[in-house]
């Protein structure tokens, strides 16, 4: 089985799609498919479904849902020469909850994961070059929004925002990396539309005005931090982080080569995105 979550769902069994076109079967498949290989309770179920309020008839609906999506399963199986695995084999039903067996199949989560976790690495050892190369490839797994065509519910919207959190934090590490191989001027029509897009976003920020006056466009830089504490006292009622003040006052007395501070760690970001 094969799993693509990071944009529109696509679950594919022996090369053939089991996605049902139905909004509610569709968010049952997309909850056991980012957990693959793991028990997805009753309950974490219905709540996807209905919230907090789950209807009389919610258990023997989800186990509706589970057939049509094991009927789905077995004609992608049947197509396939399914190996004498049945549909019961991949969703399988376990106390408590349900299962989709994922056979050693690929995910995009899985593999975004691997390799941002080895560009992190890869930039805390030195290696920009190779940091930046890894967590660029792990960005690319990215068509569009997490589960961009499925309807979810509170633990899918939570999941989104998780995934969503990980993919600036890739994002973040790459900039840095490539601000650390002198870069800044490629970097700046991506940083200009990313501040716009998160409007309190520190790293971001401090990355833009950085890429800025290394570009030789101190005053922008220095216009662009402004901007970021006029957003913060308006929005958030904070003034900036005492490391991006030192950024700005460093911008204002120093030459090109000028640090970019870590915002990234607790407390360094505030995430508000717009739009």
């Amino acid at each position: 089985m094969d799993v693509e979550v990071l944009g529109s769902l696509a679950v594919r069994v022996g090369g053939r799609s089991v996605v049902p076109s139905a909004p509610k079967p569709r968010q049952v498949l997309a909850l056991l498919a980012l957990h693959a290989d793991r028990l997805v309770s009753v309950s974490a179920l219905a709540e996807e479904l209905w919230g907090g309020a789950p209807p009389r008839s919610a258990r023997t609906t989800l186990q509706t849902y589970v057939l049509q999506l094991r009927e789905l399963i077995g004609g992608a199986l049947a197509e396939g020469g399914g190996g004498g695995c049945g549909a019961k084999d991949v969703l399988v039903t376990l106390p408590g909850g349900y299962l989709l067996a994922g056979g050693g199949g690929g995910s995009d989560v899985r593999a975004f994961e691997e390799l941002a976790g080895a560009g992190y690495r890869a930039v805390d050892a030195g290696d920009c070059v190779g940091g930046a190369r890894r967590l660029r490839e792990a960005l690319g797994l990215w068509r569009g929004t997490a589960f961009a065509d499925v309807q979810a519910g509170p633990q899918l919207e939570m999941e989104i925002k998780r995934l969503d959190e990980s993919r600036l934090c890739a994002l973040d590490r790459r900039i840095e990396a490539d601000l650390r191989l002198g870069r800044h001027r490629e970097l700046l029509a991506e940083l200009t539309v990313l501040v716009n897009g998160y409007r309190t976003h520190e790293s971001l920020h401090a990355q833009f005005m950085l890429a800025l006056h290394r570009s030789g466009r101190r005053g922008e830089a220095l216009d662009a931090y402004q901007r970021l504490r006029t957003t913060l006292v308006r929005d958030l009622g904070l003034e900036p982080s005492a490391r991006l003040r030192h950024l700005q006052r460093s911008i204002l007395s120093a030459g090109h080569e000028v640090a970019a501070p870590r915002l990234s760690g607790a407390g360094g970001e505030r995430l508000a995105p717009t739009g």
